[in-house]
């Protein structure tokens, strides 16, 4: 027999406890705003996952604006550089670190890092206001006029949480956008991407670069000890037959595909392979919900640009209740989170649409296509203004500021 518990209430619930939702969470926990996270699993297994993510400096100053940039920095890697390339073409766009007048073009931090450092700070005794929730599934969602009532079950305990808006943070099948009814547009691409990580004994370790290839890109990003995180794009059989080889194999093919740029080659990691898919969700908003990060949209990961949308999705969206909450607006109404959903859908249909674009037009063997692309590297190599443009692009410091309100 299920055992059901008294009613309890906040005013805020994140259905999702990952970089994501915790980082709304922590842009929120000042505010005076009750709020609840509410994750399915435990602090060890969340914090677990064997990713890194680039960081744009637009993430770069939302967590600075957070007072966690201090503590996460020292854990990560920084780039001053990133090189552009498009197969056998002998030009490379070069994009330098004075060409923003900044002291790094982007960062590389690990998930575990970046989970820990979010926990840490939102642990209940430095943020009363925040009241976490692990093991704890999401059972069903029942809008009313004033509040919306979350079933949730944890440990064979089903309870009812009272509140007056919830945040789906859930991932790109969330559960909450389907119950909401909420319709996407988007498609599956052929392709999969291969992460892993290698170490090498080059001298340097301070640039990324982006290679694209025929069958799909390759990102590589730099990681503290000389390693880096890569994403190696190809179709999926292609993708599985990589994840299949040998240690010593793939190491070699990796090498052919970056052309020996590393040098003393080791995988220090596993090889997972995932299939990639552009996905827009029709509306962001409804009353009492909100979607954020990947439950509200995702990307190809050409670029590097998924999490930092889910980075400023959080801030824009703590930017505009904590307003409307200071003015004693209703933060769950309808009228309220549509200033988030026009904030936000815009500025990510664009990203969304220029990663889907570079996915396309670099991974063909078309060759009026490839000519055309390859007159864009030119360009790009040859006009200042056009390669800061897409610098700016690349890097989110193009669209609109969120400015939060922290202690």
């Amino acid at each position: 027999m299920v055992e059901t518990t008294p009613a309890w209430d906040c005013d805020l619930a994140i259905v999702g406890g990952g970089i994501v939702g915790a980082t709304l969470a922590a842009a929120l926990k000042d505010t005076g705003l009750r709020i609840t996270i509410i994750e399915a699993q435990s602090p060890q297994s969340l914090a677990q996952r064997q990713r890194a993510y680039a960081l744009s400096l637009r993430s770069q100053e939302i967590f600075s604006q957070l007072g966690l940039w201090p503590q996460i920095l020292p854990q990560i890697a920084a780039f001053g550089k990133i090189r552009l390339s498009d197969a056998d073409y002998g030009r490379t766009v070069a994009f330098e670190q004075r060409d923003l007048n900044r002291p790094a073009l982007g960062y590389v931090g690990e998930h575990r890092v970046l989970v820990e450092t979010l926990q840490g700070d939102l642990a209940q005794q430095s943020s009363p206001q925040v009241d976490w929730r692990y093991q704890t599934q999401v059972l069903g969602m029942t809008e009313g006029e004033h509040c919306a009532e979350l079933e949730l079950e944890s440990g064979g305990t089903r309870q009812i949480l009272r509140t007056r808006l919830v945040v789906g943070a859930d991932g790109a099948r969330s559960p909450l956008r389907q119950q909401a009814g909420i319709k996407t547009k988007g498609w599956k691409y052929w392709q999969s991407c291969v992460t892993f990580t290698i170490r090498h004994e080059n001298a340097e370790n301070d640039t990324a670069y982006e290679r694209f290839w025929y069958d799909g890109p390759m990102g590589v990003l730099p990681l503290p000890g000389n390693r880096c995180q890569i994403v190696w794009t190809a179709p999926h059989a292609q993708a599985q037959a990589l994840v299949a080889l040998d240690a010593a194999t793939f190491i070699e093919r990796f090498q052919t595909r970056t052309q020996g740029l590393f040098s003393g080659l080791e995988l220090v990691s596993d090889r997972l392979a995932f299939p990639v898919q552009l996905m827009q969700s029709d509306r962001y908003v409804q009353s009492r919900l909100a979607l954020i990060g990947d439950a509200a949209h995702c990307c190809h990961p050409v670029g590097g640009q998924g999490l930092n949308l889910g980075i400023r999705d959080a801030a824009a969206l703590a930017e505009i209740l904590h307003t409307a909450h200071n003015a004693g607006e209703d933060i769950g109404n309808v009228a309220v989170l549509h200033r988030y959903e026009r904030w936000r859908r815009g500025e990510n249909g664009i990203i969304l649409a220029f990663t889907d674009f570079l996915n396309r037009c670099f991974s063909h063997q078309f060759w009026p296509l490839v000519m055309v692309r390859r007159l864009g590297l030119w360009g790009l190599y040859l006009i200042r203004p056009l390669r800061l443009f897409t610098l700016r692009l690349m890097t989110g410091l193009l669209g609109r500021t969120p400015r939060l309100r922290v202690g």
